[in-house]
Order: C-alpha cells, then sequence, then structure tokens
C-alpha cells in the first residue's frame, strides 16, 4: 500500500510539474507586426479606445488592422491556442458599414483555421486549436476584397498554453540590401541647387554643400551686398542689403582638384525656391525629442549629409511649455532648457532651424496652439531664430466648425501675416490635416503643405500617399510644394510606440520611395535616428544626381502614367532634359501558394516608353541616375525591366 501511495504522489507530482503554463498575445513584442495601417497594439483597438466586439468588451489582446500578418516561432511544445477574433467597433459608422475580413491561422504554412469573412457587429469567433508539434504559427487577418476601410480588427483573450519554450513573435525576413550610389570622390563637388531666395535684411543662412575630402577652400564672388563666405566651411552669412538677381560663382578646392558652379541668388520677396531638405524629429522620437537628441541629429546631418544638400533639423510637437508667461509668450518646456543656444549651435553648424505650433487652442498632441498669439509666437521665433514653421490644422476644427476651404484658409493667413511682419525668413509649411489644401495653400502663404495622411513604412501606404499625388501636382512651383510626408527610410520609431527598428520597406522599395518623392519635388524630410544612419541609407541620401531632380529650380509638375506593369512618372527638367521614373507598384500581399509568391516577388516587370510622349522625336541621351552611368543613344522608344516594387530612375536628354 506503501508503495501504492508512493507511486501515486510521482505521478500527481510529475503532473503538476507539466501542467501547461500561459502566455498571453498581448505579451509578445507586437513590432514585428506587418500590417496595412499602423501599427498593432496591446489591449486596445487600433485607435487607442477599449477592445470591443459586437458591443461586448475585453480586457485582453491585440488590436490590429487587415491586412495584418503576425509571426510567431514555437518549438512545437506549445499544446494549443486558445482566443476569440472579430472587427472592432471603433471605426466611424461610415466605414463601419464596409467593415469586413477573414481570421487565418497557418500552421508550418498549412491552414488550420478560418474564420470565414466577417463583418462588423458580428459576434467574436471562438478558436481552440491544438498546436502540438509546430514550430512557426502565423495569425493573419485579410481584408475581404472591399477595402481596408473600418477594418481595424481584433484578437482577443488570445494565450496560448505552453509547455517548452515561451512563444516568440518574428520579423519577415530582411531582403539582402544594395547600394547603387557611387562611392564619393575625393575631388571636390559642388552639390548645390542652382537658384537661392532670400528676402534684403533679413539674416541671411545658406551654406554650399561641397563633397570630397576635407580640408576645402571654398569661396564665392558676386556676391550681393552684405553678405561675406567663410572659406573653411563655405558658410554665406550676413543680411543682403539690396534686392536683385546675382550670379554668384562659387569655387571649391582641396588637394585632389577645382571645381566651379553658379548659384544664382535671389533676393526680393520669394523664399525656399527649392524644396526643403532635412529632418523632423516625429517619427523617431514624438513627444521623447529633447535638447541632446535635436543636438545629435544636428551633428550627424553636418558631418554626413550637409555636404548634399541637407539643411533644415526640425522639431515636432512637444516641446510647449505648459502655460504662457504673464506677457503671452510661450517658451519651451523642460526638455528643451535654451532654445536659442539650441538654434546658435544648429546655425553654427551652418544649419537651419525648424519648430512646430497649430492654429487651434491646442496642438495635435494636445499642447498650447498659437490661437491668437500668432504675433507673440512669431516674434518669439524671431528671437530664437527660427527658420522652418510647421503649423498643423489639429486642434481648430474645436473652434471653427465651418469646414468649407475658405474658413479653414483663414487661420493660416493670420499666421502667415504674423511672419510677415518679423526680419526673418520663415519656410512656412501648411501641416497636416486641413482638407484639398493644395487649392489654397499658397494663397494661404504656405510654402508647402501636407496633403495626405501619416506615412508609415508600410509599401502599401507609401504607394497610395505617392499615387495619389498627381491630383495635385499642378499647383508644384518654386516655393510652392506638395508634401506628401515624410521619407520612411533607416531607423525608425520610436515615435509610434514601436520599438526601434529598420524600415520595413525593402531595399528596392526603399530606393522607389526616394525616386518617387524627388520627381514630385516633394520637401526630402527624414524622420530616422540620425545616429543610427548606416551605409544603405547614406547610399539612398546622398546620390547628387538623384537629389539634383528634387531640387530641380524649374520645379516642374510630374506627370502620370498608369502601364500595365505599374505606373511611369516624369518630369520636365531646367535644361529641357527630363527625369523618368519607371515603378512597379503592385500593392502588398501574401499568397499561401509559396511557389507563386516567390515567382511574383523575383522576376523582373518590363517597361516600355515612347518618346513621343514627351514631345521627342529625334535621339536622346539616357542615363541611370542612381548609378550614375551612361546608357547609350536612342530613339523613338525606351525599354526597360524592373524588379518588384523597384524602379529605374534615368535622364532622358535630347540630342540637338
Amino acid at each position: 500500500m506503501k508503495k501504492y501511495f508512493s507511486a501515486l504522489l510521482i505521478i500527481l507530482l510529475s503532473s503538476f510539474t507539466t501542467a501547461p503554463r500561459i502566455v498571453w498575445l498581448d505579451e509578445l513584442d507586437l513590432s514585428n507586426v506587418d500590417q496595412s495601417a499602423g501599427k498593432a497594439i496591446a489591449n486596445q483597438s487600433m485607435w487607442k479606445t477599449p477592445l470591443s466586439i459586437a458591443g461586448e468588451k475585453f480586457d485582453r489582446g491585440v488590436g490590429t488592422h487587415a491586412a495584418s500578418v503576425f509571426r510567431i516561432k514555437l518549438d512545437g511544445k506549445t499544446v494549443s491556442f486558445k482566443a476569440s477574433a472579430g472587427i472592432d467597433d471603433s471605426a466611424p459608422e461610415h466605414e463601419l458599414k464596409q467593415a469586413s475580413a477573414e481570421f487565418i491561422i497557418l500552421g508550418d504554412g498549412k491552414i488550420i483555421w478560418r474564420s470565414g469573412i466577417m463583418h462588423a457587429g458580428e459576434k467574436a469567433k471562438q478558436i481552440d486549436i491544438s498546436v502540438k508539434g509546430i514550430k512557426s504559427l502565423i495569425l493573419r487577418v485579410d481584408h475581404a476584397g472591399d477595402g481596408i476601410a473600418g477594418d481595424r480588427t481584433n484578437w482577443v483573450n488570445a494565450r496560448f498554453e505552453v509547455k517548452g519554450a515561451d512563444p516568440v513573435s518574428v520579423k519577415k525576413e530582411r531582403e539582402q540590401e544594395y547600394i547603387l550610389t557611387p562611392a564619393v570622390a575625393r575631388q571636390p563637388m559642388i552639390n548645390a541647387p542652382y537658384i537661392y531666395g532670400a528676402r534684403p535684411g533679413n539674416p541671411f543662412l545658406f551654406t554650399v554643400p561641397v563633397s570630397g575630402e576635407r580640408p576645402l577652400n571654398i569661396t564665392a564672388t558676386n556676391l550681393p551686398e552684405g553678405l561675406s563666405i567663410d572659406s573653411n566651411t563655405g558658410i554665406i552669412t550676413g543680411k543682403a542689403i539690396n534686392p536683385g538677381t546675382y550670379t554668384v560663382h562659387i569655387s571649391a578646392k582641396n588637394q585632389y582638384g577645382e571645381t566651379t558652379k553658379d548659384l544664382t541668388l535671389e533676393i526680393g520677396e520669394k523664399i525656399s525656391l527649392t524644396p526643403p531638405m532635412g529632418w523632423n524629429s516625429w517619427n523617431c522620437w514624438r513627444f521623447a525629442a529633447d535638447d541632446q537628441k535635436v543636438r545629435d541629429a544636428a551633428r550627424i546631418m553636418h558631418e554626413k549629409l550637409q555636404a548634399y544638400g541637407w539643411t533644415y533639423v526640425n522639431i515636432d510637437d512637444g516641446w510647449e511649455a505648459d502655460e504662457r508667461t504673464p506677457e503671452g509668450e510661450l517658451p519651451a518646456n523642460e526638455k528643451f532648457p535654451d532654445f536659442k543656444t539650441l538654434t546658435d549651435y544648429i546655425h553654427s553648424l551652418g544649419l537651419k532651424f525648424g519648430i512646430y505650433s497649430s492654429p487651434g487652442w491646442t496642438t495635435c498632441g494636445r499642447h498650447i496652439g498659437s490661437c491668437q498669439h500668432e504675433l507673440t509666437d512669431a516674434k518669439t521665433w524671431e528671437k530664437w531664430g527660427v527658420d522652418y514653421l510647421k503649423y498643423d490644422y489639429c486642434g481648430y476644427a474645436a473652434i471653427e466648425k465651418n469646414s468649407e476651404e475658405k474658413t479653414i484658409q483663414e487661420p493660416f493667413i493670420v499666421m502667415r501675416n504674423a511672419l510677415d511682419q518679423i526680419k526673418r525668413d520663415i519656410v512656412y509649411c501648411v501641416g497636416y490635416g486641413a482638407p484639398n489644401v493644395w487649392n489654397w495653400g499658397a494663397e494661404a502663404g504656405g510654402n508647402l503643405w501636407r496633403t495626405t495622411r501619416d506615412i508609415n513604412d508600410q509599401w502599401n501606404i507609401v504607394m497610395a500617399i505617392g499615387c495619389f499625388q498627381d491630383v495635385c501636382a499642378y499647383v508644384s512651383a518654386p516655393g510652392k510644394y506638395n508634401d506628401p510626408d515624410m521619407l520612411v527610410v533607416g531607423k525608425l520609431g520610436p515615435g509610434w510606440g514601436a520599438k526601434s527598428h529598420d524600415s520595413d520597406l525593402t531595399a528596392d522599395e526603399q530606393y522607389a520611395h526616394i525616386s518617387l518623392w524627388s520627381i514630385l519635388s516633394a520637401p526630402l524630410l527624414l524622420g530616422c535616428d540620425m545616429t543610427a544612419i548606416d551605409d544603405f541609407t547614406l547610399g539612398l541620401l546622398t546620390n547628387p544626381e538623384v537629389i539634383a531632380v528634387n531640387q530641380d529650380p524649374l520645379v516642374a509638375p510630374a506627370t502620370k502614367l498608369t502601364v500595365p506593369n505599374g505606373q511611369i512618372w516624369y518630369k520636365k527638367l531646367y535644361d529641357g532634359s527630363y527625369a523618368l521614373g519607371f515603378f512597379q507598384m503592385d500593392p502588398y500581399f501574401i499568397l499561401w501558394d509559396q511557389d507563386k509568391a516567390v515567382n511574383i516577388q523575383q522576376q523582373k516587370y518590363n517597361f516600355n516608353f515612347a518618346l513621343n510622349q514627351l514631345g521627342i522625336q529625334g535621339k536622346v541621351k539616357i542615363r541611370d541616375l542612381w548609378r550614375q552611368k551612361n546608357l547609350g543613344i536612342f530613339s523613338g522608344s525606351y525599354e526597360t525591366s524592373i524588379p518588384y516594387h523597384g524602379v529605374s530612375l534615368i535622364k532622358i536628354t535630347p540630342i540637338k
């Protein structure tokens, strides 16, 4: 009997020690989830509301947005996966009407559970499946073929019963990155745009961008009265006294050679005659931006990017103190102890400084806005040395309910008038949230204006934003730029609540992203961690021939052609040539037939372009801009092939 009880005790103890433990899905690293909009979030819907399906609330789960893919590594000893799945109630009513999605679970590449197509208002479907022996689990949500509007989806009460190692979320395997931009030559090369605008009597700051081995001697002749150049740094400062057009002859020399270039200085009422190039703190740091992070960004820009024309170092929302002074001024919070010292440092590098506000009582981040303090704020920014203002619409809708364009335009005009009363050139961005802004942004005094929703590093989003720009391209002109939002290359986050991560765009997609923004004459504003820029990202950002397309002084509107394998975009350049990009633009998707998926993503896609579409009848020279390589003489048409989600960016020059 004693032996019997001993054996029974061993069995019971063994059962107890091997009982499965619970690991919740929301405890895994959600930054690895790929989805078409936003980022997956723990224990909340995509819009940070309580998880809710058909009116039922849930405390735990993961809010996603179709289409989404959650890849999870198991060790084969996980027992089961239990959850409920359904469409969240949080979308606006008009979107909920078309909200539909399908939840699919794959184990080691085979479908082991699927919900069928679900609609908003449908009760959550229960999941209780065995995953014994499975080593790779995919939780996928597909849209139902009717677009992704309202497709905010939830995995609720989702947990694993585990006997071995804990489940681990994993990222999609990255494709190998490759650098197309040739190595920088030792001899000097002047990468300045051909034209620069400034107002007479205002502080002047322009750094001649020169690549090549240091030290350099940079000189400028025929500068307007009141300006001078530091020959060691190439920084031109002072105050131009007399209006006029000046042809400035620039020379750069080092031990390996000498080069020259003419720069037209327009001293008058127009500024920002080519699109701004720089960095903005939001996508990387969001409200965590501080004095040191901004200084670090400025230092890296100075060391690695300034020689190619990158200029602006901009902070976004979150710099503001909690209240204004008795005099009505808005100081910075504790993260920025002395703005004047910060701007002096940035200016000492030959760079420019940007700031953020809103026409409402509050900003997008619910900090103090500029409403009824426009002139006071403009004078404060003049005192600090601000060179750029991003002015988001957020907050003003609470003041003015009328959404007519003329009404929305009014507060931006008020700030424009305030900026015109100070003695400083401030590039003015009519920011995010104002509808159809390209119709009235220039009339409101903007130099640039946000045309779309916020961008993220998902191909579908980049493609949707970029392809949309043809509706507003016609307004492009010197000092007037459509802004399709920031560049999503390099090391991104954690500004949006995700861990710092390499851009989810493939190498091909990043080349396409930069190429399209350049053809569009879009502002080039980075949103990455500047201290983590790698060689691949530098190759994207330091190709002078690609940047020249963006900085072309003609600022001609871009034209879009839709063709069987994608799109062709082109624009005329100031010298009579054309920049033209071939883009393979298929939306990102996943096929269960992996052989078919590999074939789609690895094949090349053919394009043919008839030169008479540019009005060209004779012969042309064609140059590959990324590779900086002449492709030869062509007539009649040009053919090329590009990879999936890739680009071919060329310059076509008629032979006279």
